[in-house]
């Protein structure tokens, strides 16, 4: 609007600014997607901050990007984790795909347990981020793998199957060695910043990102590579690691529509006009399972 009535030129103007006329169109075009969607779908994003949704601001608007790119309206349904755990699962039965994002604490844990199962068993499409992906695994673990009593050190020091844990070494992204231990200070042992991960060939994760990712982590916890051969058996792909491979950084479930987990945070990295390939594949397969819900031919 303000363009429209020219205060653009007028600012420059007077602060005696040389400026080229503003091309906008770029920025019209994502408005017009906006308002103008083709499609829409709903999405559940499972968690325990879900009376405070700001909480989830970056991955909210990392969906609405995705959107804009597939001409597709971004529903949300927000589901308290806490609820799942009483057994009723009804709200998950209409959804388009599930999304459990990251969080710390064992609170809630049990029913985004019971939200990736109902993904996995129903074809439904998951997007797991940093403890959505280590729930991910112990969900596989307990019904998958047959791994009893699997859970993660965070929530369970005593459990007998650690698949995930304090990992007490790895590389930062200078090739550095950094350590951690359980009574360390919590902030202070995070593996954070931005690090890269080389991706397996012919997986979903090498369709979306290419043979390499660089994403932002902040965590603690690790999927324990003890495990590996227990899962890679049951029929898990581990699509991405660390460059020493020794730290999982991507799953996925190849006989499934599309379920992929990160260790990482993409959402920081989306951007209107640049959406994330993550989100935008997360979203296209969302729109598919709804025309195939509601039996809708695709255009």
């Amino acid at each position: 609007m303000l363009h429209e009535q020219g205060m653009d030129e007028l600012l420059c103007r007077e602060l005696n600014l040389q400026a080229k006329s503003a091309d906008l169109s770029m920025w019209d075009k994502l408005v017009y997607e906006l308002e103008h969607p083709q499609h829409e779908v709903m999405i559940g994003m499972v968690g325990k901050y879900v009376d405070l949704t700001e909480s989830y601001k970056s991955l909210i608007e990392a969906l609405r990007h995705a959107g804009i790119h597939n001409h597709t309206k971004i529903n949300i349904r927000y589901i308290d984790s806490e609820r799942l755990e009483q057994g009723n699962l009804e709200c998950l039965h209409d959804l388009d795909a599930i999304l459990v994002p990251g969080g710390f604490g064992k609170r809630g844990t049990e029913g985004k347990i019971k939200a990736i199962k109902y993904a996995r068993e129903n074809g439904v499409p998951y997007l797991g981020i940093c403890l959505g992906m280590q729930l991910a695994v112990i969900e596989f673990a307990r019904h998958v793998a047959k791994i009893e009593a699997a859970n993660i050190t965070e929530f369970d020091p005593e459990t007998p199957n650690p698949v995930v844990a304090l990992i007490t070494e790895w590389l930062d992204r200078e090739g550095k060695i950094e350590k951690r231990a359980a009574d360390s200070d919590l902030g202070g042992t995070m593996r954070l910043g931005s690090q890269k991960c080389p991706v397996k060939p012919n997986t979903l994760a090498h369709s979306i990102y290419g043979s390499e990712v660089n994403e932002r982590h902040r965590h603690r916890y690790e999927f324990n590579p003890e495990y590996r051969s227990q899962f890679e058996e049951a029929g898990m792909l581990l699509a991405g690691t660390s460059p020493d491979g020794k730290l999982v950084e991507i799953i996925e479930l190849p006989d499934h529509p599309w379920f992929v987990a990160v260790q990482f945070h993409p959402e920081f990295k989306s951007k209107p006009l640049n959406s994330h390939p993550l989100f935008q594949g997360f979203v296209a397969a969302a729109l598919v399972r709804h025309q195939e819900r509601v039996q809708m031919p695709v255009s």
